[in-house]
């Protein structure tokens, strides 16, 4: 995995900016601390910076291939898992290659295919391609948007990237925020809308799209797409269908020239993951598996089980290590350190996050790192299987906006007097209402079914996407590389046309992945009821929020004075979260989590010197 930056100015000479191009390349040092690498040229300028998994001279960028007198150059950050397959492809087409990295089986399949390159690709990626004689620009950004790409057009240049602080390196692009950004902080955050950047006139390439910029002009383009279709598949059939896939999806991820490890709750999806990748170790004679689970000082004195988290982790995540016969580490956050961390994790993001679940995941992140460089994790089963409570409670089911997000009202109380005429209400609609309006219907479908399709498509639009970034902008600002399986394009399509019923099978949640898994994961395992990601639930934690928000309060030069209102937010702190009626966002992010959201927009504006307009 990797970072990358470009500045493209067809008008304008460039070659004069390397002090600049480096300073972007230098803010993504964390995503890859191993190589740096910069391309220079009159029109175009390239910063690379790599965390080296396979081929590690093989594997350099930027990497430029010549052809017929032109030159084509890549940079890149991500995985392919059918590397092989393409390579293949390609050699018989005539091709010779000097490694054996993904790196160049890339840029040699635009070379060839140009964007229909994109269409043979399984893998996580997001990467540029500058064609020099056409002074054209190609990015391209993974079906499910696990990789970041991010892009803003100012002054006639386009300037692309992993991450918002490389953009923001540019002295041409500012941390300005109009009312779009400040509705999609508070009216939708921590989500942000399919191509949204939160800074104005800054955009992401949505995932499954691809974008040409030549001439001065940007052309944005949808190369994959979810197709509804009906489902004739058995239960039995579909079952052996899901496991097939998971596996192959699994063992094709496992492709590695240093150390791969894995996450383990002791949740279906993780233990999943785990068991196949712990038999596959055995298959290959690699030894012992390593598995990592994240704890709270002191939770067992304070757990109480509640129906979204209904039990703690820890015995389960043992239970499942000595089973597969891993060698397992359980790591221990406190609470000073989750409380500090909440900073590192505004700057890992560039923007305001989930709170002490992004924070958490930062310190689980940095403590793995010490061992590993790729994790496993299981990120994705909930959104396309079925675990949430809105694929079966019936209110979430019929809510009229997005059912991990219902408190639009209450949310816009927060906004000082002059942003309460921000259209919010009608905007967070907006986005709902688009997103289903894009969703292709099957004809046919009875209404529940249709409304079924559309919780799915949602989630994998908005929830899963959220935590796709959380997982990447965590790991990667500590050099860590993570895999999410669940996310192979193949098990999506698949997935995204399984009637409900079946993918609750048994009444269960995950009931058809929990059938799929029969035989791999053992049988308590199984039956376990779905838990979420572990929060702190030590009252030492709201006491340490509830403080910082009050000093931020009571500090008349605290940024976030300028967007909320002190009497409303005041009450809210001294509730501890509770006057505000419901969950922030999502299952966990509750009370204090709400107070440690507004902590991190105040940290963010404060950091990033962000402007409003």
């Amino acid at each position: 995995m990797c970072g990358i930056i470009g500045w493209v100015n067809t008008e304008r000479d460039l070659a004069t900016e390397r002090d600049t191009i480096q300073k972007m390349t230098l803010t993504l040092s964390k995503r890859g601390p191993d190589d740096t690498g910069i391309y220079m040229s009159r029109n175009a300028l390239l910063g690379h910076r790599r965390l080296v998994v396979v081929d590690p001279e093989g594997g350099r960028q930027p990497m430029t291939r010549w052809v017929g007198g032109n030159s084509y150059t890549l940079i890149y950050n991500g995985e392919l898992y059918n590397t092989g397959e393409i390579r293949s492809a390609l050699r018989a087409k005539g091709y010779h290659f000097k490694s054996y990295s993904d790196t160049e089986v890339l840029l040699v399949s635009y070379i060839e295919w140009g964007a229909e390159c994109l269409k043979r690709f399984n893998g996580i990626f997001a990467f540029g391609i500058w064609d020099k004689n056409k002074k054209s620009l190609f990015i391209a950004r993974d079906p499910l948007g696990v990789k970041p790409l991010f892009y803003t057009q100012v002054n006639g240049s386009f300037i692309f990237g992993s991450e918002l602080k490389a953009l923001l390196a540019n002295p041409e692009v500012e941390p300005v925020i109009d009312g779009t950004g400040i509705m999609e902080l508070f009216g939708l955050g921590p989500a942000r809308s399919p191509g949204c950047g939160v800074f104005k006139g800054i955009n992401e390439v949505p995932p499954g799209c691809c974008l040409t910029y030549q001439g001065g002009a940007a052309k944005l383009e949808r190369y994959w797409q979810l197709r509804s279709m009906p489902h004739n598949d058995s239960l039995e059939t579909t079952t052996e269908k899901v496991k097939q896939l998971l596996v192959d999806a699994i063992e094709r991820q496992l492709v590695s020239d240093v150390p791969v490890c894995t996450f383990l709750s002791g949740g279906l999806d993780s233990s999943a993951i785990s068991a196949v990748t712990a038999d596959y170790y055995k298959r290959k004679g690699k030894g012992s598996l390593n598995t990592y689970s994240i704890d709270y000082q002191d939770n067992e004195l304070y757990f109480k089980a509640d129906d979204y988290q209904p039990n703690s982790d820890g015995v389960w995540a043992q239970k499942m290590a000595d089973h597969i016969g891993s060698s397992h580490k359980n790591i221990i956050i406190n609470t000073p350190q989750l409380v500090q961390a909440l900073q590192d994790a505004v700057k890992a993001s560039d923007l305001p996050g989930m709170a002490d679940i992004d924070s958490s995941l930062y310190l689980f992140c940095r403590e793995v790192r010490k061992d590993a460089t790729v994790a496993i994790s299981g990120e994705c089963a909930d959104e396309i299987f079925g675990g949430y409570p809105w694929y079966t409670r019936p209110e979430l089911i019929g809510a009229t906006t997005f059912p991990w997000s219902e408190a639009v009202k209450e949310r816009k109380s927060l906004l000082l007097g002059d942003f309460q005429s921000l259209p919010l209400e009608e905007y967070v609609h907006s986005r709902y209402d688009a997103t289903l309006k894009e969703m292709p219907g099957l004809e046919g479908e009875s209404l529940s079914e249709r409304r079924m399709r559309e919780i799915l498509y949602l989630n994998l639009k908005w929830f899963m996407i959220t935590l796709l970034n959380r997982k990447d902008r965590m790991s990667m600002s500590n050099s860590l590389e993570v895999r999410v399986p669940f996310a192979d394009y193949r098990i999506v399509e698949y997935a995204f046309n399984i009637p409900a019923e079946m993918k609750l099978y048994g009444g269960r949640e995950k009931g058809l992945l929990r059938n799929a898994l029969k035989g791999i994961l053992p049988e308590e395992i199984l039956e376990r009821k779905k838990s979420p990601y572990p929060k702190t639930h030590n009252p030492a934690y709201l006491k340490a929020v509830q403080d910082w928000m009050w000093g931020i309060l009571r500090d008349s030069s605290s940024p976030i004075h300028q967007l909320v209102d002190y009497k409303t937010v005041s009450e809210i702190v001294e509730s501890g979260g509770l006057s505000f009626g419901k969950p922030w966002y999502g299952q966990l992010m509750r009370g204090p989590q709400l107070l440690a959201y507004l902590i991190q927009v105040d940290t963010w504006m404060r950091e990033y010197g962000v402007r409003i307009e």
